[in-house]
């Protein structure tokens, strides 16, 4: 049977495209996966549907690997300072025909990258990351949009500066150490040999927490244990980056003290700030922005997305519920596939305004493991489902 776009709701009956655009089911498929496995569910029901496959991500895991699936990008790989000093193997993405590079910072200054026994708050580097910038910059890109989550670090993204040319010197002029504990010695900040490609480049940062750099809610207070930081570790911390903010202020006239979310991955959204000019942006939208995914849904009929796992946490920023509300800004069904629904998934529900969440672990009667297996199989049925039932429904 074949099924018409006709029996759409009538604003959308010259239509002819559906836009599978899911965040990745966490360790169990990558958002490409899932995309691919909804548009073969799509065309099972329809198969003279145009697809549209854009995996996304939120700005966290995964980014690159979603940016790079929808734009045909390229991976590259560098060996660059790691969080503990140790030199790691890290990659990135290339996009955009080569202008614009998508970093993770958790690629270089990861807090996975550091065994747990030997992870120390005052001496974890955002080296790394700068150095991937400056790998990507010598490349020649006028666009790089990184990814902040998931580091390890706590130093004000002081490392990634210096690893782009800034000096952090002390009152006899030499450079400081790694480590935002060093940053009590801070005395001036010398940036005349800042990479000279930041000067056409723009950057972008996903930030979607918004804790400031300093203070009772700042970034070594909340996340500084996560990473390792005792109570005395945490006040030092804070201490040194209350320094480096006046330093900054004093000596380059630019306040980051209390930016909401300048204390985003240990302060390295405040260093972006200041020494790279970047533009703090919610991960999913910048996402979004670089595949393109608002004109495509825009000229849609039909929209599928979704994540593993749907709970109230996805209306802080997650995929489903940002797919959900460009739809719904366009007038356009949005359906959610997810592999479970967790506590308050209703919130996030209405939250994206989606028509429906369609949770796998429903149909598979509780086996985890085969539906993890099987993941592919029962999404790609569960979409030729649902476009069935939209397609029949009365217009």
């Amino acid at each position: 049977m074949d099924f018409e776009p006709a029996l759409y709701k009538k604003s959308r009956r010259d239509r002819t495209t559906v836009v599978c655009a899911p965040d990745s089911f966490k360790e169990c498929l990558s958002a490409a996966a899932v995309a691919r496995a909804m548009a073969l569910g799509v065309r099972d029901a329809a198969p003279t549907l145009d697809v549209v496959e854009i995996p996304m991500a939120d700005g966290g895991e995964g980014t690159v690997e979603a940016l790079l699936a929808s734009n045909h990008g390229e991976w590259v790989g560098a060996t660059v300072t790691g969080p503990a000093g140790d030199p790691v193997e890290a990659e990135y993405g290339i996009i955009d025909h080569g202008r614009t590079a998508v970093i993770e910072m958790a690629a270089s200054s990861g807090l996975a990258l550091v065994p747990e026994a030997a992870r120390n708050a005052l001496t974890a580097t955002t080296r790394g990351t700068g150095e991937l910038i400056r790998d990507a910059l010598d490349r020649g890109v006028t666009h790089i949009l990184i990814g902040l989550g998931g580091s390890a670090t706590t130093d004000g993204g002081a490392g990634m500066a210096a690893a782009l040319g800034v000096k952090f010197l002390d009152t006899a002029g030499a450079e400081l150490p790694d480590g935002g504990g060093a940053l009590n010695g801070l005395h001036k900040i010398d940036t005349s040999e800042i990479h000279s490609g930041l000067n056409h480049c723009k950057v972008e940062a996903a930030c979607d927490v918004r804790n400031a750099l300093i203070g009772p809610q700042g970034t070594a207070h909340v996340y500084g244990p996560q990473k390792g930081a005792s109570q005395e570790m945490v006040k030092k911390l804070d201490d040194a980056l209350k320094h480096y903010a006046e330093c900054i202020n004093q000596q380059l006239g630019l306040n980051v003290a209390d930016v909401q979310g300048g204390g985003a991955a240990g302060g390295t959204a405040a260093g972006l700030l200041v020494f790279a000019k970047a533009k703090l942006r919610p991960g999913f939208d910048m996402v979004a922005d670089a595949c393109g995914l608002e004109g495509a849904i825009a000229d849609a009929a039909l929209v599928f997305t979704g994540e593993g796992k749907m709970d109230g946490q996805s209306a802080e920023g997650k995929t489903p519920v940002g797919v959900g509300e460009l739809a719904a800004r366009y007038d356009v069904r949005c359906l959610a596939i997810v592999g479970t629904k967790g506590s308050q998934w209703e919130h996030s529900m209405a939250e994206g305004k989606l028509e429906d969440v369609y949770a796998l672990d429903a149909t598979t009667h509780g086996r985890t493991g085969d539906s993890f297996a099987d993941a592919p199989a029962h999404i790609r049925a569960a979409t030729t489902l649902l476009t069935k039932q939209w397609y029949e429904a009365p217009a």
